[in-house]
């Protein structure tokens, strides 16, 4: 599952995204790189009362919310949201707005890897409420309705970038979050609203996800070749993933994609990303 892209040069000219006083929202946010995420923004200054978690995992978001809060100063809210309905969407993303009055982040993180019995559950989270937490967020953001911009991040994987054979569905949700991402934000998106899109796009990390890997694919055949073909495999820590993703949001472009991989550095793949769709465009000019 590992891709090998070249690293692309941020340009020197970028200036900084600012962390310090930005309202986060992030969905699957109670364990696992969510989790890291929230705590990431926490850790380079958000304000108060700044951060909301949304999760299914009520229990465990809770734990979360208190153990951020007593670190960092009571600066987390959390609202129970099953990301595969719509009703939850709409009530937890304005209550998020009612506490915070604007949203500067939205993290599209929640995500589930199961493509056998559950395979259309995934796909409602990983991709019908990805869907319906950007458009709400765009709403909310856009400059030329008289919103006050912001950034909103589109977590990937690199199962978008990748071919699994034993993971279909989850691949396909994954790019499809890719492409939705980079036909939203086609020139003059970013003009007219202010609102900065990027992809982010995990490699192999150690989280709950993985676990398990044997029982995830519709044919378990291929479940248990896939586990097989992971037992050597070094997965990156959640610490170097949050450090990549501070990294993109930092420097990142409107429209940027980025991958992290191996515990190295954030790579900006939008060059290649873009080559490549390049040339399958000219396939149907």
């Amino acid at each position: 599952m590992k891709l090998l892209l070249q690293k692309q040069n941020v340009s020197d000219t970028m200036v900084l995204k600012d962390i310090h006083n930005k309202t986060v929202l992030v969905t699957g946010g109670a364990t696992g790189l969510g989790a890291k995420y929230a705590e990431s923004f926490l850790k380079h200054g958000a304000k108060l009362q700044s951060v909301a978690i949304l999760d299914i995992a009520e229990d465990v978001g809770k734990a979360t919310t208190e153990r951020l809060n007593k670190t960092y100063g009571n600066k987390v809210m959390f609202i129970k949201c099953d990301v595969s309905k719509e009703d939850d969407i709409t009530k937890a993303f304005d209550a998020v707005v009612a506490q915070f009055k604007h949203v500067d982040v939205v993290i599209n993180n929640a995500g589930v890897m199961t493509d056998a019995q559950a395979w259309r559950l995934a796909s409602d989270v990983n991709w019908q409420g990805l869907v319906s937490f950007a458009l709400k967020a765009v709403k909310h953001m856009r400059k030329d309705e008289g919103g006050a911009g912001g950034t909103i991040v589109n977590v990937s994987s690199i199962a978008a970038l990748t071919k699994v054979k034993a993971l279909p569905i989850y691949c396909g949700s994954k790019a499809a979050v890719l492409h939705f991402s980079q036909c939203l934000t086609q020139p003059p998106f970013f003009e007219n609203t202010g609102i900065r899109v990027m992809v982010f796009c995990p490699g192999p990390t150690d989280t709950a996800l993985l676990h398990n890997v044997e029982l995830t694919s519709y044919d378990p055949k291929l479940g248990t070749a896939l586990a097989a073909e992971l037992v050597d495999t070094v997965y990156q820590t959640t610490d170097s993933a949050a450090k990549a993703f501070i990294e993109m949001f930092q420097t990142g472009a409107p429209g940027s994609i980025w991958l992290s991989q191996d515990n190295r550095p954030a790579q900006d793949i939008t060059a290649t990303v873009d080559s490549a769709f390049q040339t399958l465009e000219e396939l149907v000019q």
